[in-house]
């Protein structure tokens, strides 16, 4: 046993010399022996390197976020009203002398089939030749008989009684809340996905645009189709309509971003219309040093600051409202609603202060029928309807 074992050591030893290093004829002869005796047989070679290029997994490709901007089809929204950021807080007859930026459209790039001008998103093509400003009669039309269809039959008093209680805070927490820009564009469609679940909606009112709520109910009423059933100060309860179908919901596109607001001409020059530069001067110091005839708070409610100020111009040519604390933006929009709704002229906003001017010929205004339309039955037609001031 031990000259076998031998012999397998000494038959390995050589096997091993000769892949390290023997001769040929010692390799052949010694692999010939294996055979014979072990009936051995090498493993066959490894194969021929390959390019290692070629064995390589191709590159996972890059990670990209995903975006809402891509591979999104064009909107078609067949709304019978040019597309603007808010609607109480801008005026299609106001025109502006520049813009701020591009006209990027706020609605994402190639994602609506609307022309975006810088201002709004109008309804009507604007390269095609009609007259500037003025609208498309075949749209207000279609406004009109489109809200007649779904109001359908006024509402009785128990009706509007029972939809003001099923709105009250206690009963639900559904509510719109409408703040310094206004009746916005993202905010229509807010209202339909409320009303999808309740024939009513709060909307709470804070703010600038409380100065002039009959603009905010006209283009709630103009812009969803729905009916405002109830004000208490800056609080509105809005009906759907009897014949609303949640199904048939009108498709709003959703502004991706806020644009930026144009430029608008100044609203104080340096010397008012009729006075000399020193005699405009002089009245704004001494506007500056009249008594405030109330002090604004911020984000509050501002509905009896018009007939307020009227009645003070019964008694003095000059009126100055403390806006201390307001932003900037804010006391300027004041400025220019009550230029526009007492009327008067500006003066300054220097020191966060709103001095205003009744002009030299002031005549009191005559006293309105009634501050808001019947909530009940005794709607005005749409011809009869409140305009924006």
């Amino acid at each position: 046993m031990s000259l076998i074992r031998l012999s397998r050591h000494n038959s390995l030893t050589i096997l091993t010399r000769s892949l390290h290093g023997a001769s040929s004829d010692e390799t052949v002869s010694t692999y010939s022996r294996l055979v014979d005796r072990y009936n051995f047989h090498p493993p066959p070679p490894p194969p021929a390197s390959e390019d290692p290029k070629k064995n390589k997994k191709p590159p996972k490709p890059q990670y990209r976020p995903p975006s809402s901007l891509e591979g999104v089809k064009k909107i078609h929204s067949s709304l019978p009203f040019d597309f603007r950021f808010s609607y109480t807080e801008s005026s299609s007859s106001v025109r502006p002398i520049g813009l701020r930026e591009p006209k990027y459209s706020p609605f994402g790039p190639d994602r609506l089939n609307r022309e975006w001008t810088g201002v709004c998103a109008p309804a009507v093509d604007p390269k095609v030749e009609t007259v500037e400003g003025v609208e498309d009669p075949k749209l207000e039309e279609k406004r009109r008989k489109e809200r007649e269809k779904i109001q359908g039959p006024p509402l009785t008093e128990a009706e509007r009684k029972f939809l003001v209680e099923l709105c009250q805070r206690s009963k639900t927490k559904r509510q719109i809340n409408l703040g310094r820009d206004g009746l916005t564009h993202n905010m229509l469609n807010d209202i339909y996905n409320h009303w999808k679940h309740a024939e009513a909606v709060r909307v709470k009112c804070l703010g600038v645009p409380t100065l002039d709520m009959k603009n905010v109910i006209f283009h709630l009423e103009d812009k969803t189709y729905g009916q405002v059933v109830s004000k208490h100060c800056g609080t509105l309860v809005l009906y759907r309509g009897r014949n609303y179908d949640p199904k048939k919901r009108p498709k709003i596109p959703l502004m991706l971003w806020k644009p930026h607001e144009p430029v608008y001409p100044r609203l104080i020059k340096t010397a008012i219309d009729g006075l000399t530069i020193e005699e405009t001067k002089a009245m704004r110091k001494k506007g500056l040093a009249l008594p405030p005839l109330t002090k604004l708070a911020k984000n509050g409610y501002y509905g009896s600051l018009v007939p307020m100020v009227r009645d003070a111009f019964l008694v003095s040519d000059l009126v100055r409202i403390d806006c201390l604390g307001l932003e900037k933006k804010d006391y300027k929009k004041i400025g220019a609603k009550l230029r526009d709704l007492v009327p008067c002229i500006l003066v300054t906003f220097d020191k966060e202060q709103v001095v205003i001017w009744r002009g030299k010929d002031y005549t009191p205004p005559e006293e309105d029928e009634g501050e808001y339309p019947s909530f009940i039955t005794n709607r005005p037609k749409d011809s009869d309807a409140i305009s924006p001031n």
